[in-house]
């Protein structure tokens, strides 16, 4: 049944309200993905599976998010985008209790296309989406970025959380299998949190429909062109992000320098934190240069530092090097994603938003298989160093395709 069109001028008192819940979910979902993203390969291997089959069920992962994207995104905006992600939600819960039962490689391939899980410890599925068009939709043009900044600040402190709670099983005695079927439960956990918080939006975070004008199905009008060169910008710099997935990196640090999850946990809890203090900065960097000259300025140089990674000879002067690059790499992110909602019409937003993300999810479950086969000679680094060049390709490309095109806010000033 479609939803009734309302704004946030509608309900004036629960837009704050609302702001602070979607934030509140971000918190929980990131909480969930970096806990688990620093356990999963272990926990794939500590089972039995081989880097390949590690590969495999991580792909699987990815391709589940995708599809769940792409079918339930573009529709969000008429069926709802409460109904949307509590949807998505129990998916997540029913899913990630199956990962934690199952213990063979079909089971675990076809848990992890429904649990929305992240190898990445970053967001797949549809909850990032449409949470963006509802926060676009609340903040308006000139406190956009600002917004997104917070969201994702948000994100990565609870996502560094995540990762330095991923050794506490080990530190209550939960060795080894056991304690990372733990952090698998606690994640199925956050999908019934997620569910809550969703129960209590208002209905000024649904989308602003405008009488008249057709949707075509997948939801977008005038910004076709553009949002089909973004998709295609988008799923190169998430098929080299999936080189270096933050499992896959976990994985290549236990292989490499033999560390484990009490290490690693702490490792990533500093490269999340890195990436949240990034994001303040991010957002002053794009008033004053504007949004793309902010996503590609700082996004070279932590190419170069990604591509030292695997040079490093110890495991303090790699992981040293990382966290220097988490100062840099995510500079993008909530300056893409503002960028993204700025150059498409309002009513284009969840539609937008979402064949951006199943382009980024899609580019991201294709490099795992491969990045699996490259971890059986972790002394070189392979992974690391393709991700490094194709991530700068990406960037060059990316500027020459959109340097004249400007969002409002920067056409004003």
């Amino acid at each position: 049944m479609p939803i009734t069109s309302v704004s946030p001028a509608d309900y004036p008192s629960r837009a704050g309200v609302d702001i602070w819940l979607l934030l509140a979910s971000r918190a929980v979902r990131m909480f969930a993905y970096g806990s688990l993203s620093v356990v999963l390969g272990l926990y794939l291997q500590a089972l039995g599976y081989t880097g390949a089959a590690i590969g495999l069920v991580f792909t699987a992962a990815l391709v589940g998010a995708a599809l769940l994207t792409l079918g339930l995104s573009p529709v969000a905006d008429r069926l709802g985008r409460r109904r949307i992600l509590g949807l998505t939600a129990l998916l997540m819960a029913a899913g990630g209790l199956a990962f934690g039962l199952a213990d063979s490689l079909p089971l675990l391939v076809a848990a992890a296309v429904l649990a929305v899980v992240s190898p990445s410890g970053g967001e797949v599925g549809p909850f990032l989406p449409i949470e963006q068009a509802a926060l676009a939709q609340a903040a308006g043009d000139a406190g956009r970025t600002p917004a997104f900044a917070r969201y994702n600040l948000v994100g990565s402190l609870a996502g560094a959380l995540g990762a330095l709670a991923a050794a506490v099983p080990a530190y209550l005695g939960f060795e080894g299998l056991a304690g990372y079927r733990l952090l698998v439960w606690a994640y199925a956990g956050a999908g019934l949190i997620l569910l809550g918080i969703y129960w209590r939006l208002s209905p000024a975070v649904e989308a602003p429909l405008i009488p008249g004008r057709d949707r075509p199905i997948l939801g977008l009008h005038r910004s076709g062109r553009t949002v089909a060169s973004l998709c295609g910008l988008f799923a190169l710099d998430a098929f080299a992000g999936g080189f270096v997935a933050q499992s896959f990196v976990a994985l290549w640090f236990h292989l490499r320098f033999g560390v484990d999850a009490d290490q690693l946990g702490p490792l990533f809890f500093g490269t999340n934190l890195c990436s949240a203090l990034s994001y303040p900065v991010a957002a002053r960097l794009a008033r004053r240069f504007g949004l793309l000259n902010t996503m590609v300025f700082t996004h070279l140089p932590s190419n170069l530092l990604l591509m030292a990674v695997p040079v490093m000879p110890a495991f303090p002067l790699a992981a040293l090097t990382l966290l220097a690059r988490h100062l840099l790499s995510q500079m993008d992110v909530p300056t893409r994603q503002s960028y993204t909602m700025a150059v498409v019409d309002p009513d284009e937003r969840s539609a937008a938003a979402g064949l951006t993300a199943v382009a980024r999810t899609a580019g991201s479950a294709i490099s795992p298989v491969f990045a699996g086969f490259a971890l059986t000679a972790p002394a070189i680094g392979l992974p690391f160093l393709v991700a490094g060049l194709l991530k700068s390709a990406y960037d060059l490309a990316l500027f020459a395709r959109f340097r004249g095109l400007k969002p409002p806010e920067e056409l004003k000033s």
